[in-house]
């Protein structure tokens, strides 16, 4: 995997136990990697190379050296998956399926209506995945409206229509009942002040997972509603990427059960 930082990243742990279980003598390893440097190392990867994992900040970068692109990369604006082709790499994003594997082994079949707070990088890959739940309407709720570009472009390129709302004006509480299902892709700290109102959507996907529990996982705790988190996120689009990588299904049940026995190991 690519990334910068990378060195606390849980995804070796779920890949090198999924080739175990595939009896493939392959290894996962992190590349320390920036934005900048993603051209020249991708580049330099000889044909052992099967693929890699790219995580922030060379999501865009891994996009750009790619011969061929999935029209949900394309749409996301980013890729986290490049996959050798020959002597070309051909890119994806797997977070699509970490968004929706998420949301629907928490019962989540489908609505019309999402909320998505803040409009980063993960908020591109929520609405691309909302989109293939049939999600048509999202608001996008962020503190600095002006911020929103790649956000509602990708909301355009998915057939999803976004309201953005201003944090500071928005009757957050009322807005996340009215709604299917709400995702909160800002951190922990800044969830604070709003969980117990975000919890009182249906079904609420935290995509942070450290510290946990997150103010939101609490509050939806003691609302009784349905959560999905970082790290079921982070399953569903592991097992994306094993089988691109491998060809072959993802050993889903031993991947829980390494992701399990290493959080056990660093509580």
């Amino acid at each position: 995997m690519i990334g910068s930082p990378i060195k606390h990243s849980l995804s070796p742990v779920l890949h090198n136990a999924a080739y175990a279980a595939l009896g493939l003598d392959w290894e996962y390893t992190r590349l320390e990697c920036t934005e900048d440097q993603v051209a020249s190392l991708v580049a330099s990867l000889g044909p052992e190379w099967v693929g890699l994992s790219c995580t922030m900040p060379t999501k865009r970068a891994a996009l750009a050296v790619a011969s061929s692109v999935t029209s949900r990369a394309s749409a996301v604006g980013a890729a986290n998956t490049l996959v050798r082709n020959g002597s070309e790499w051909h890119a994806d994003c797997t977070d699509v399926d970490g968004v929706v594997g998420a949301l629907r082994e928490k019962g989540f079949s489908g609505g019309s209506r999402g909320v998505v707070i803040g409009a980063g990088g993960t908020a591109t890959a929520v609405l691309a995945g909302f989109a293939a739940m049939g999600v048509t309407s999202v608001s996008l709720v962020v503190r600095d409206p002006s911020r929103t570009s790649e956000a509602v472009s990708t909301a355009s390129r998915v057939g999803v229509a976004v309201e953005v709302l201003a944090l500071s004006s928005v009757d957050l509480g009322s807005l996340a009942a009215a709604s299917d299902v709400l995702v909160s892709t800002v951190p922990a700290e800044a969830t604070v002040p709003l969980a117990s109102a975000l919890a009182r959507a249906p079904y609420v996907l935290d995509v942070i997972y450290h510290p946990w529990p997150t103010p939101v996982a609490t509050a939806v705790a003691q609302a009784g509603t349905r959560l999905a988190t970082g790290l079921d996120m982070l399953l569903h689009q592991a097992f994306g990427q094993v089988e691109q990588f491998t060809g072959k299904p993802a050993p889903q049940d031993v991947m829980r059960e390494a992701l399990a026995a290493e959080l056990a190991s660093r509580s």
